[in-house]
């Protein structure tokens, strides 16, 4: 029948991204303002990396200098990359681990796509205790997320069969929405209590249930 596979976007999946970046702003711009400029955060980071030619490191970088410079804040010396700086550090979500372990267990294939670089994304499975057996990163593509490049790259270098195949991941913009596009079956880790648009094919809450939903998708 098929190898299984199961591929994920990491941040905001499996690393907390939005408690990483909080960190960071909070320590520039100080803890009240966190909330507020994380929502604008979201706002840049797409408009940066929309033509692909960044690095996710410059991403980063150049999001954390133009909120300071839209905050009217100097940066202290050294700290323009602080973002990026902070990545490896940012932990896992606590179920992830033991999720992944199970479902490796279970005999599937671990692929993540994401809008990241390489060296980043080998930090950041430093953390999750596990390395995928294929990973797909926008600074080695040359495109990020929605780009529908990150699943072509992932079939062709997998040849994992789409029945076979389910995306999990925690954005609707990024991820989810490719995937209706792509006829890609989904599931939609929706940690921050939003409204399913577009619809995934199945959502959970966190990991914590996602080996047997996949058993459901995809019976061994």
């Amino acid at each position: 029948m098929g190898e299984r596979w199961v591929s994920f976007d990491c941040y905001g999946t499996l690393v907390d991204w939005n408690g990483g970046i909080s960190a960071e702003l909070a320590r520039h711009f100080g803890a009240a303002e966190a909330p507020r400029l994380l929502e604008r955060y979201h706002e840049l980071e797409p408009q940066l990396e929309a033509d692909g030619t960044r690095s996710y490191r410059a991403v980063l970088t150049d999001a954390l200098l133009l909120l300071a410079v839209e905050e009217r804040v100097t940066l202290p010396e050294g700290e323009e990359d602080a973002l990026a700086r902070s990545l490896p550090s940012w932990p896992a979500f606590p179920e992830v681990p033991g999720a992944l372990q199970e479902l490796r267990s279970a005999g599937w294939k671990l692929a993540i796509l994401s809008n990241s670089d390489q060296d980043l994304i080998a930090a950041s499975q430093r953390a999750l205790g596990i390395e995928a057996d294929l990973v797909v990163v926008a600074g080695e593509i040359g495109a990020y997320k929605p780009d529908h490049a990150h699943w072509d790259v992932f079939f062709e270098r997998s040849d994992a069969p789409r029945e076979r195949h389910v995306h999990t991941a925690a954005s609707l913009f990024h991820d989810i929405a490719p995937c209706r596009e792509l006829g890609v079956r989904s599931v939609w880790i929706n940690r921050l209590d939003e409204r399913a648009d577009p619809e995934p094919t199945r959502e959970l809450l966190d990991l914590s249930a996602l080996p047997a939903t996949l058993e459901e998708l995809v019976p061994a």
